[in-house]
C-alpha cells in the first residue's frame, strides 16, 4: 500500500473514532445528567474506544484473572481488586463448590468507587469456553470447542425469559432486554486458584490449571454507567430464571468520595 493511502486511512480511522466517541458523550453527559437514567449509555455506544461487545469480553477477562482468595464476586475481596482504567466492573455472586452455605440471594456489598469512574455491570450473563467444553461439558468432542457451537449453547442464557431488574438509586431501569450484548470472541488468563476450579465439582479441579486459554464467548445484559456524583448510591441487580429455578440478587452500597 502506498504511504499516501496509508496516511489517508489513518486520518479517516482517527476521524471515525473521534466521531463515535463524540456520539457517545452526547448521549450521556455526566455533567448535565440530573436523572439517574440519563447516565446509562445506549448499548450501541462506543466508550473509551470500545463497543459494549468488547467491554463484555473485558469484564469476563477481569473475572477470570482474579484468584478466588481475593475475588470480589466471591466476596473475598474489595470491589477495587483487579480494577484499572476509567471503567470499573461490578457483578453478581459466585459460590464455590466448597461453600455449602453460600447464597446467591440477599447479597450486600459496600464499595468505594473513585470519583470519575464509569461502571460496567451485568444484570445477568452466561459464558462458555473451549476449556470448559473440553473438560466438563463435552470432553473429546472437538466440535463443541468451536465458536459457533458455543454461541448456540450460550445464546439461550439470555433468551430464557428471566425475571430481572436493575435499580439504581431507587430508580428501576426499564426495558432491560434492550441491553442484551454478545461478546466478541476472547481469550483469558487464569491464576492457579481460579474461579472455574472453584465453581465446578472438585473432580475437575486438576484440569483447570493456571494459563491462558482461547476461545471463549459470553451473552448477557450489561449496563454502562457514566460516573456517579459524589455521595452515597445504591445499585441492585437481580434475576430469576424459572426454567432453571435459579436466581440471584446483589445490592451494592456505593460511596463516591467528594
Amino acid at each position: 500500500m502506498k504511504k499516501a493511502w496509508f496516511f489517508v486511512i489513518l486520518a479517516l480511522a482517527a476521524s471515525l473514532s473521534l466521531s463515535a466517541q463524540t456520539v457517545s458523550s452526547e448521549k450521556v453527559n455526566p455533567s448535565t445528567a440530573t436523572n439517574i437514567l440519563d447516565r446509562i449509555f445506549d448499548p450501541d455506544s462506543v466508550v473509551f474506544g470500545k463497543t459494549f461487545s468488547e467491554w463484555d469480553s473485558e469484564w469476563q477477562q477481569w473475572a477470570y484473572s482474579i484468584p478466588v482468595e481475593n475475588h470480589p464476586l466471591f466476596d473475598n475481596g474489595d470491589c477495587s481488586v483487579g480494577q484499572s482504567g476509567m471503567v470499573w466492573f461490578l457483578g453478581g455472586k459466585f459460590c464455590g463448590n466448597n461453600e455449602p452455605g453460600c447464597s446467591y440471594t440477599g447479597v450486600q456489598r459496600s464499595c468505594t468507587v473513585p470519583r470519575g469512574k464509569y461502571l460496567y455491570i451485568p444484570v445477568d450473563n452466561g459464558e462458555d469456553s473451549a476449556l470448559e467444553e473440553s473438560v466438563v461439558e463435552n470432553p473429546g468432542d472437538i466440535n463443541a470447542q468451536q465458536i459457533g457451537f458455543m454461541r448456540q449453547l450460550d445464546d439461550p442464557w439470555t433468551h430464557a425469559a428471566p425475571i430481572e431488574s436493575a435499580i439504581i438509586d431507587g430508580v428501576k431501569v426499564p426495558n432491560l432486554q434492550k441491553y442484551a450484548v454478545q461478546s466478541t470472541v476472547f481469550g483469558f488468563t487464569m491464576p492457579e486458584n481460579n474461579y472455574l476450579k472453584a465453581v465446578y465439582p472438585t473432580a475437575y479441579s486438576d484440569s483447570f490449571k493456571a494459563g491462558t486459554y482461547f476461545p471463549a464467548v459470553d451473552n448477557g445484559r450489561y449496563l454502562m454507567l457514566a460516573p456517579l456524583p459524589p455521595g452515597m448510591h445504591t445499585i441492585k441487580i437481580a434475576a430469576y430464571f424459572p426454567v432453571w429455578d435459579f436466581g440471584f440478587d446483589v445490592t451494592y452500597s456505593i460511596t463516591v468520595p467528594r
